[in-house]
């Protein structure tokens, strides 16, 4: 009778070629092939035999093979039911060369009942090392994602002046959890609907302005950011038909592992690592890539909030001082009229027989009231303008080269005659003529303070088949673009309106976008160096349909009022 030692030696290369035909078919489903299996099973299978020989219950060469044999399947993805399983296809293999074999070349039963508890020493073995290993991993990546979010916590704006920086120590935390050599974190551009590096270290670092791609799904970035809650890998990124960057082709990167940012709701960026090495990445490392992936989401949004927080804050202390500048103008501008048309009250109270004599006084009184409310109602309209309401209008069939005609001879009374209008006949709609009356007034005025003094300032009103356009311009300093933006908010003026000796209160064009707004139209503006700047008003013919649901919201607030 042959001893375990002649057994296994005698038939070493069947037992292999059993092992492998069936844990390839137990593995066939994680896509390796039989040159990874040819590692360190038959070697131990070879200790097992020597053991035996010697006489000995195993050794530390028989542990050191079940370690080395581990550690090969955890690199690869196994689970530990794969691993113990593999050493269990290896007892049924031997049981089976020895059910074939003649009975004197069989080994002794107390031989091999000896071997196979060996052989439950090693599942055994397996099952405590993948103990160790998954708690040595679930520290260190607690220990990442600690330090990660430690760095997070003191980067909190990323357009701030070390966003680049404090995102570059992010990505190098990411990296050394991973085992990486190189890794990039691109952010989503809205505006351009691509990807644009914020972030770069390793082996091929990608500064920001060398490298943005589009969502294309030929390109790999695109590739993640298409994968939604699934990682995405690139077995070899110099052989690849996607689309990568030179610099990652150039500096010797092969294996890519990437994740889209956050794995739900709408596209932050993309995050990948590389890898020198060509291989496939195991399930734990893309399970790790994703978890930091979502703390790094988690960072990114705050920083976005923050922004966000930032912008409000900046908001309310603009219009803090918005409501300062309103309450000096205010004061200001309402004592002078108020002023006035006190002291003639008190003139006429202490001179009554003169009644008849003071009427100048009487109208001087009523025109300075008069002011005085054409003030609190353009603060009123101002305000509506910026809360987002639309002006209430009194609207009739109007005849807009009339309206411009008044306004046209009521500034040339007051301011000479620099005046001009050029109407066509007949362009009549159904608008407000109190509302165009004031936006031409409002119109003229600016272009009188702001145009070249010497140049005429002309009014325009036409017909445009659809609807009707009044437009008024001047010579003179042009409008800058940055201005262009901002002009129609109320109590902002231009930066050459503020340096200039004119005073007013920023609200004259805001009340103009308001009444074009509330017509259903809108205000154009052009101003260059060779034609001079040009308001123009664009209406339609009836502006009733722009103010219906203004008048059903009225009549729905007084029905509610009179319950």
């Amino acid at each position: 009778m042959a001893s375990i030692a002649e057994f296994i030696r005698n038939n070493h290369a069947e037992i292999v070629r059993c092992w492998m035909e069936e844990a390839t078919r137990a593995a066939s489903a994680r896509g390796l092939d039989k040159p990874e299996f040819r590692n360190v099973m038959p070697v131990y299978l070879a200790s097992l035999a020597e053991a035996r020989a010697s006489g000995g219950d195993g050794d530390d060469k028989q542990r050191q093979h079940v370690e080395s044999h581990v550690s090969a399947r955890l690199r690869q993805g196994f689970h530990v039911a794969e691993v113990v399983e593999e050493f269990a296809i290896l007892g049924r293999c031997i049981t089976q060369m020895w059910a074939i074999t003649p009975p004197k070349l069989q080994p002794d039963a107390h031989d091999v009942e000896r071997l196979y508890a060996e052989l439950h020493v090693a599942m055994e073995s397996v099952t405590d090392l993948f103990g160790k290993h998954l708690l040595e991993e679930e520290q260190t990546e607690k220990r990442y994602l600690r330090l990660l979010q430690q760095v997070a916590s003191e980067a909190l704006r990323l357009d701030g002046p070390g966003s680049r920086n404090q995102l570059k120590e992010l990505l190098e935390i990411i990296l050394e959890a991973m085992g990486a050599q190189s890794g990039a974190l691109l952010l989503y551009e809205p505006e351009g609907e691509r990807l644009v590096t914020a972030a770069s270290v390793g082996a091929a670092n990608e500064q920001l302005e060398h490298y943005a791609t589009s969502l294309d799904p030929k390109t790999f970035t695109g590739s993640i950011a298409a994968a939604g809650e699934e990682t995405y890998s690139l077995w070899d990124a110099t052989t690849t038909t996607l689309q990568v960057s030179d610099t990652l082709r150039q500096g010797g990167i092969h294996s890519l592992l990437g994740v889209r940012l956050p794995a739900h709701r709408a596209l932050m960026g993309v995050l990948y690592i590389g890898l020198t090495d060509t291989r496939d990445f195991t399930g734990r490392e893309k399970q790790r890539l994703q978890t930091l992936g979502q703390h790094l989401s988690i960072h990114l949004e705050n920083a976005q909030l923050y922004a966000k927080l930032q912008e409000k804050v900046e908001a309310l202390q603009a219009e803090r001082g918005l409501r300062e500048q309103f309450v000096t103008i205010l004061a200001h501008d309402l004592r002078g009229p108020l002023s006035a048309a006190r002291m003639g009250a008190h003139a006429l109270i202490r001179t009554p027989e003169k009644l008849d004599t003071w009427r100048d006084l009487g109208l001087r009184i009523d025109r300075n009231i008069e002011r005085a409310d054409q003030m609190v109602r353009d603060l009123l309209d101002a305000n509506r303008i910026q809360a987002g309401q639309r002006l209430p209008l009194r609207l009739d069939v109007c005849d807009l080269g009339g309206i411009a005609r008044d306004v046209v001879e009521e500034l040339a009374m007051l301011h000479g005659e620099r005046f001009v209008l050029e109407a066509q006949d007949r362009v009549r709609g159904m608008w407000s003529a109190e509302e165009l009356r004031r936006a031409l007034w409002n119109l003229g005025t600016n272009a009188l303070k702001y145009g070249a003094a010497d140049r005429l300032i002309t009014f325009t009103v036409t017909s445009t088949g659809t609807g009707a356009r009044v437009s008024v311009h001047n010579e003179g300093p042009v409008i800058a673009r940055a201005d262009q933006e901002t002009i129609y908010k109320p109590f902002v003026r231009t930066r050459s309106a503020q340096m200039g000796t004119s005073k007013g209160w920023g609200l004259g064009l805001s009340l103009v976008w308001g009444c074009a707004q509330a017509h259903g139209g809108r205000v154009e503006l052009t101003s260059n160096a060779a034609t001079g700047t040009t308001f123009s008003l664009v209406l339609p013919w009836d502006a009733r349909p722009f103010q219906a649901d203004l008048n059903v919201k009225e009549r729905a607030q007084q029905v509610s009022g009179a319950y």
